[in-house]
């Protein structure tokens, strides 16, 4: 079993304009160090109502977010497992049936990767602000996604251990039980 110990670094904001802004500068490093392939981020917004959806979201196709096929990677899974009916744009995340148990085994990885102490700070410092970034990033590039993230009220970081593997092979299980005989 080889697991992966990633980052999670979450960025609170007073405005979705900022943290796209950050957003943008996030994958600006990941470009220009070669790992545009390395991480996975999702801003979110906070609606007047309290509902939470996702504004603009990075999957890493050649890990998690490739195999999942709709754009479903660890970012997407962390924001399902603190705010689990959370939106994509205008709509829920799993439009389908098939859909929805692939994100819920993610956000189920996502979750088990993290002590439930880290997994509540998250979410209450996400619930300071009317917008945020998650990002998920290999480790080494920590200290450069928080200085990326310069336009964050309250910056928080956590670790989170994946087995990617174990994640296609269920993603891969669920996308042929699906799919029928």
């Amino acid at each position: 079993m080889a697991i992966d110990t990633l980052l999670v670094v979450v960025g609170v904001y007073d405005d979705v304009a900022d943290a796209k802004a950050d957003y943008e500068r996030v994958g600006d490093l990941h470009t220009e160090a070669g790992l545009i392939d390395a991480y996975d981020a999702a801003v979110i917004e906070r609606t007047d109502k309290g509902k939470t959806r996702i504004v603009k979201k990075h999957e890493t196709p050649t890990r998690v977010g490739g195999v999942l096929g709709g754009g479903m990677g660890l970012a997407t899974g962390l924001v399902v497992a603190l705010f689990p009916f959370a939106a994509v744009g205008g709509g829920l995340l799993a439009g389908t049936a098939a859909g929805g148990a692939i994100l819920g085994a993610v956000a189920g990885h996502a979750a088990a990767g993290m002590s439930r102490h880290d997994l509540k700070e998250l979410g209450e410092h996400l619930d300071e602000g009317s917008a945020g970034l998650v990002v998920v990033a290999v480790s080494d590039m920590g200290a450069k996604v928080e200085r990326a993230m310069e336009r964050a009220r309250k910056l928080e970081q956590k670790q989170l251990e994946a087995d990617v593997s174990e994640i296609e092979a269920d993603v891969a299980g669920l996308e042929r039980a699906a799919a029928g005989p």
